[in-house]
C-alpha cells in the first residue's frame, strides 16, 4: 500500500484525534485539507467522546504518579488504541464520510508521562511516552494513521512540547496583530505569533503556561462528592472569594519564573501539588469554594504573567485568544481579563475556529505534514537542536481482518457512543 499527499492532487480528507491532560474523553476533528486554498484547513465535523467512569480512573491511576505495572500500561495502550478507533469511527459515519475516502487518521494519543530535557535531574533520561496503539487505530479502521508525534523532538534536545504552534500559525496568523493563543487544557499552553509571523520567526514561541483545567476539576470533583467532574461555567469560583496570600504563595513556583522552552504536566501541578495546596489552604482556613476560586485565579494570573514576563517583550500582544475547555469557563476568562488590561481576550469561535476541535485540528495537520515530508516542530519553540518530522505511519492491513461488529468498545467510550 503506498500514500501520497502531493499538493495538486487536491484536497485530502482526515481525522485528527487527541486525548488530553484532562482525561475527558477522545476529541476527534473530520478536517479537508487542500493546499490550494486559503485557509488549506476547513473543519467538517468534530466532536469529543467521554471516556467510560471506570476507564477515565484507570487513566488518572496511569498518569497521576499511582504504581501500576507493565500490564496495566500494555492494557491502557490498547485500550486507547481501540476508543480512538470507536471515535474516529463513530465521527465519519455521523458526518456521512466513508472511512475509504480518508487519507489518513493523525492520532496524539494520549500522554502518561512527559520528562522533558531541562526538567530532568541528574541521572534521570528524558522521556516521552504516549498511549493510543496506532497498530489498533489502523486494523479496526482500515486508514493509514499517523502517530506518536512527540519523541523525535525530544531525541533532539527539545520540550517536545507544545506541538500545536505550526497548525497555530496557519490558522491565526495576522499580518498587523500580534496574537497569543492560549489553550486551556489539564495543562495550560501558549503560542506567541508576532505580526506577520512565519516558521523560523525568533519571535513565534510557545510553551506551556502552567495548570489549567486540572486542578480546578480535581477541586470540584471533590467538592461535589464526584457529582461534578468541573466547575461548569465557573460557578463554583464566582461564589467563593480569591484569598490573596494563598495565590500570592502559589505564584511563588519556581515552574513560573523558568524561561522558555518550557513544558509541564501532571508530573508537577497533579494530584501530589494539588495535596501541597490543600494542606497550605488548611492552615490560612481558606476552604470551599473560596479555594475552587482561588486555583481559577492561579490559572488566570499564571497566564497572564507569562505574557508580560515572556512574550511582551518580544513584541505586541493585541488578542488573546482562548481555546479548549478553559474558554467555557466564564469566571476564568473574566479573570483573564481583568488580568490583562488594554488586551482583547476572546474565544477561537470569534475566529470561525472550533477552539474546542483545535488540538485535534492541529495533529490533523501535523499528519498531513509528516505525510508531505515536512517538518512539524518549531525548534524555536521547543528548544529542538533541528527542524523534524514528527510521527510514525503505521498502514493498515490490505483487508480489515477484524469485524466492525467484534470490535469491543465495551467500558472505554461512555455508553452513549457506539459503534
Amino acid at each position: 500500500m503506498t500514500i501520497s499527499l502531493s499538493p495538486g492532487a487536491g484536497a485530502h480528507h482526515a481525522i485528527g484525534l487527541m486525548s488530553g491532560t484532562s482525561h475527558d474523553g477522545v476529541s476527534a476533528a473530520l478536517v479537508r485539507i487542500d493546499e490550494r486554498r486559503q485557509p488549506m484547513v476547513k473543519l467538517l465535523a468534530s466532536k469529543t467522546y467521554p471516556y467510560a467512569s471506570g476507564f477515565r480512573v484507570r487513566l488518572l491511576n496511569a498518569s497521576g504518579g499511582a504504581k501500576v505495572g507493565a500490564g496495566e500500561i500494555s492494557a491502557l495502550n490498547f485500550g486507547l488504541g481501540r476508543a480512538l478507533a470507536c471515535a474516529a469511527v463513530n465521527l465519519a459515519r455521523g458526518a456521512a464520510m466513508p472511512l475509504e475516502r480518508l487519507s489518513f487518521i493523525a492520532s496524539h494519543g494520549h500522554t502518561i508521562f512527559h520528562l522533558p530535557p531541562r526538567r530532568a535531574r541528574r541521572g534521570e533520561i528524558p522521556s516521552t511516552l504516549q498511549l493510543g496503539e496506532a497498530s489498533v487505530i489502523a486494523a479496526l479502521t482500515g486508514v493509514p494513521v499517523v502517530a506518536d508525534f512527540r519523541p523525535i523532538d525530544m531525541a533532539l534536545g527539545g520540550e517536545a512540547a507544545p506541538l500545536a504552534p505550526l497548525a497555530h500559525l496557519r490558522l491565526f496568523g495576522h499580518p498587523r496583530l500580534g496574537r497569543v493563543v492560549q489553550n486551556i487544557g489539564g495543562i495550560g499552553d501558549a503560542t506567541y505569533l508576532p505580526p506577520n509571523a512565519k516558521p523560523g520567526d525568533p519571535s513565534l514561541i510557545a510553551f506551556d503556561t502552567g495548570p489549567g483545567n486540572m486542578l480546578i476539576d480535581a477541586l470540584a470533583a471533590k467538592l461535589t462528592g464526584g457529582r461534578m467532574r468541573m466547575d461548569r461555567d465557573g460557578a463554583l469560583a464566582a461564589s467563593g472569594q480569591v484569598d490573596q496570600r494563598l495565590l500570592a504563595e502559589l505564584m511563588r513556583a519556581p515552574y513560573f519564573r523558568r524561561r522558555p522552552p518550557k513544558s509541564t504536566g501532571r508530573e508537577e501541578f497533579g494530584l501530589a501539588y494539588l495535596e501541597k495546596i490543600a494542606r497550605r489552604a488548611r492552615t490560612l482556613r481558606v476552604t470551599g469554594r473560596d479555594l475552587i476560586a482561588t486555583v481559577t485565579a492561579l490559572t488566570a494570573r499564571s497566564i497572564a504573567e507569562s505574557c508580560r514576563r515572556f512574550l511582551t517583550p518580544l513584541g505586541p500582544v493585541d488578542q488573546v485568544i482562548v481555546t479548549g475547555g478553559g474558554a467555557h469557563n466564564q469566571s476564568l476568562m473574566r479573570m483573564i481579563e481583568t488580568e490583562l488590561p488594554g488586551v482583547e481576550v476572546l474565544q477561537a469561535e470569534r475566529l470561525g475556529v472550533d477552539g474546542d476541535a483545535l488540538e485535534a485540528i492541529a495533529f490533523a495537520i501535523l499528519g498531513y505534514e509528516m505525510l508531505r515530508g515536512r517538518p512539524g516542530n518549531l525548534p524555536s519553540v521547543t528548544g529542538a537542536r533541528a527542524p523534524a518530522i514528527l510521527g510514525k505511519l503505521t498502514l493498515p492491513p490490505t483487508l480489515r481482518s477484524i469485524p466492525r461488529k467484534s470490535y469491543g468498545f465495551s467500558g472505554l467510550l461512555s455508553k452513549a457512543t457506539k459503534v
